[in-house]
């Protein structure tokens, strides 16, 4: 990677020559000592350099490496821990990383498989005598050098006689590579937490895939700690070796020593005549690993009664740490980065004018609100368990949830301006609120009142007043088959197969029709930019049947448009045509890791149809951004494809945990996403480059739960809102100024 202008030129006496790689925690160049020696240099971000904490693992970072010696890991060749910027220099080692080797010519087989086993079994042996653990052996820390494997990146080893920055609470790891004593208490890994993640290890070097791979870091900690390791595609005797490392039981799994002698057992040797050095198949160096996901301890979550929300696994992901190998809970706040390559003029020009009287705030939905019902229920604050529906308008947030009263958020403030008050006081228990829409000065919100005689939910329409949050009217609804909706100025209500449309200021019945829709359907209203509101219903058992109808605003007349049966996302529209991403049956309703395999472009006129491959099969969730189809996956990448003709655009890699869906700007020139820690992340939708990542700014990281961070637009500024309640706005052209006092 060419060398940004910013860069330094030479550190503690190596001239840098190029880029390694950029992660969360700083940059790793290749430098070149005066005497001609290469080496790799890792500078932390300077954010990073003003924590004590920071410092301290970075330092004990150094004296882990420092303590290691042997032909199988690269050693330290200089260091400066006290610097304005702590460095690092290692022995430069040329190759690939295992996971690149492994995505570019496939899995290992034979004599190569062999050589990568014993390696690196000698390359632990060293590294545990030296009374260290690594607890991050994974693909991305295994650089397949031409003369053997070396382990790099003991960021998050410890010494096993000081384990005091293993913090309760806090999981270190990459979850398919960690072992099941890593996720259920940090504190207790020991060398056979690095036996157990280098038998995963090896079989996803055999098979190219790992023993405990789900689509969600949440399914992955699940399976690790709960499930058999899934090692069939293993052949024998091979996967009997592999099996014993993955035992759940650290004093189950075979000590290193024994271990050496079966892979030499049951792997082949090199047939005579082959090189003494297996040269492998290398491709250019790569750039730094992509960040994995990581994972909390497990916590109940709660399911609204409102609407149906995907039901969470095991565990939840939170920040990976690309450089250093190692991801807490958001351990070193304010640490924000940059990789514009804009001038500050042209980054001033590319945003819009901020809100007239905005300043920078952080609050929280259960802070106190100066009108109506000061404080939340107690069912509801600081809980964790709060499924959350908000909608942006006019300068504000209007957001609802399980057990929580609806309330407003001044957007150029923070201010919490009310919190409307409930059906009746006190509040019933089993109270619900889902915010609808918002016009004319109208907040459309539907309240749910769990009724325990009759074990159901009564559900009610209500119209607060935008600016006061005081109740306007009232009516009981019926679901059925059909979500309610709001579109315009109407409240499109459900009965059965009917809809009523009511006027959001004074509840007026403007039209009822039915929608000529069978049993078992299920229906959802869109609003399509330019078009009139469709509703989309899906039938039959998997609910791969579609069927979506034009519905005239004025009268309720319907218009029907035939949509090809599979399991389709409607996502907008371009040109005028509708745009549907068309989902592999594999994950609809599971960790929210959506597989796209195309998209579908619908003529809304003619209903003619046109269908368009997405190469690569983007995973995760998805948004039309100025023609562009941009899909963030649980790890932070995100990918961009054209919708008009599915071709590949771009695809860039964020420190971004289980982001939201992402969120264009209003004029299709970047496109924003955020994480359950807070933290947020621009991207140019023209090029994909990485604009900026704002600093974490969530008051905590909820562990489990079925709400994702959302950023909602508000003229020039960004209003986040993440899991656990808390709500800031964000400047884009400086995104980690923070409020005073903070």
């Amino acid at each position: 990677m060419a060398l940004h202008k910013d860069d330094p030129r030479t550190l503690g006496g190596y001239r840098i020559v190029d880029r390694l790689g950029a992660g969360g925690m700083g940059v790793v160049y290749r430098g070149r000592s005066r005497s001609g020696r290469e080496v790799a240099v890792k500078v932390v971000h300077a954010q990073y350099a003003e924590d004590a904490v920071f410092r301290t693992r970075f330092r004990q970072e150094i004296e882990a490496v420092r303590k290691v010696s042997g032909a199988f890991t690269a050693p330290v060749v200089d260091a400066d821990p006290e610097a304005d910027r702590p460095w690092m220099a290692t022995q430069y080692v040329p190759g690939p990383t295992l996971a690149a080797h492994i995505r570019a010519h496939g899995p290992l087989r034979g004599a190569h498989l062999r050589r990568l086993a014993l390696g690196l079994v000698e390359a632990l042996r060293e590294i545990h005598r030296a009374g260290v653990v690594h607890r991050d052996l994974k693909p991305g820390n295994v650089l397949m050098a031409p003369d053997g494997p070396r382990v790099i990146d003991f960021g998050i080893s410890r010494a096993a006689e000081n384990q005091t920055l293993t913090e309760t609470g806090k999981v270190i790891g990459t979850p398919p590579f960690m072992s099941p004593e890593q996720l259920a208490d940090a504190r207790s890994v020991g060398p056979a937490s690095d036996v157990f993640s280098l038998g995963a290890l090896l079989v996803f070097a055999a098979t190219g895939r790992g023993p405990f791979d789900a689509d969600s870091p949440y399914l992955t900690a699940w399976r690790v700690l709960q499930e058999e390791p899934k090692v069939e595609a293993v052949a024998e005797p091979l996967r009997a070796v592999l099996t014993g490392c993955l035992t759940k039981d650290p004093l189950g799994r075979p000590e290193l020593d024994a271990l050496a002698q079966q892979f030499a057992r049951v792997l082949p040797e090199p047939a005579d005549g082959d090189a003494q050095t297996m040269t492998l198949r290398l491709p250019p160096a790569p750039t730094a690993e992509e960040p994995g996901p990581a994972v909390a301890a497990r916590r109940p979550g709660r399911r609204s009664r409102l609407r149906r929300w995907p039901a969470a696994a095991a565990a939840a992901g939170v920040l990976a740490l690309a450089l250093t190998g190692y991801v807490v809970f958001d351990p070193f706040p304010g640490g924000g980065r940059s990789q514009a390559s804009n001038s500050a003029d042209d980054e001033s020009a590319r945003w819009d004018p901020l809100p007239k009287g905005w300043r920078p705030w952080r609050t929280s939905l259960f802070g106190t609100a100066a009108s109506g019902v000061a404080r939340p229920l107690a069912s509801s604050a600081g809980t964790g368990t709060v499924s959350v529906s908000c909608v942006g308008a006019g300068g504000a947030l209007y957001c609802g949830g399980n057990g929580t009263l609806p309330v407003r958020i001044d957007g150029a403030t923070g201010r919490l301006a009310w919190r409307a008050g409930g059906p009746s006081r006190p509040v019933p228990a089993g109270y619900d609120s889902l915010v609808l829409g918002v016009d004319k000065g109208v907040v459309l919100v539907s309240e749910g009142v769990l009724n325990s005689t009759r074990d159901d939910t009564i559900v009610t329409a209500v119209a607060l007043d935008a600016v006061t949050g005081k109740r306007l009217w009232s009516h009981g609804m019926h679901p059925g088959g059909i979500e309610s909706a709001v579109v315009g100025d109407l409240l499109l209500a459900p009965d059965g197969n009917r809809v009523t449309a009511r006027d959001l200021v004074g509840g007026a019945v403007r039209w009822t029709a039915t929608l000529p829709v069978a049993d078992g359907y299920s229906c959802r209203f869109h609003a399509f930019e330019g078009l009139p509101p469709y509703v989309g219903c899906s039938y039959g058992r998997a609910g791969t049947r579609n069927v979506f109808y034009a519905v005239d605003p004025a009268d309720g007349s319907t218009r029907k448009l035939a949509v090809p049966d599979g399991y389709v996302d409607p996502l907008g529209a371009v040109g005028g045509e509708l745009v549907f991403g068309v989902i592999s049956p594999s994950d609809r309703e599971g960790s929210g890791e959506r597989p796209y395999g195309a998209v579908l472009l619908i003529d809304p006129d003619t209903g003619a149809v046109r269908r368009k491959t997405l190469p690569g099969g983007p995973r995760g969730r998805a948004a039309l951004v100025g023609g562009v189809l941009c899909v963030a996956d649980s790890r932070g990448r995100m990918v961009a494809h054209s919708a008009r003709t599915g071709a590949r655009l771009w695809e860039t890699s964020t420190t971004l945990q289980q982001p939201g869906t992402p969120v264009g700007d209003g004029r299709g020139r970047a496109v924003f996403a955020a994480s359950a820690s807070g933290r947020v992340a621009a991207v140019d939708v023209r090029t994909g480059a990485l604009l900026w990542e704002s600093s974490a700014r969530a008051g905590r990281v909820e562990a489990f739960g079925v709400s994702l961070a959302r950023v909602f637009l508000d003229e020039g500024s960004l209003i986040v809102l993440t899991p656990d309640g808390t709500v800031f706005t964000v400047n884009p052209a400086h995104p980690d100024r923070l409020s005073p006092g903070e």
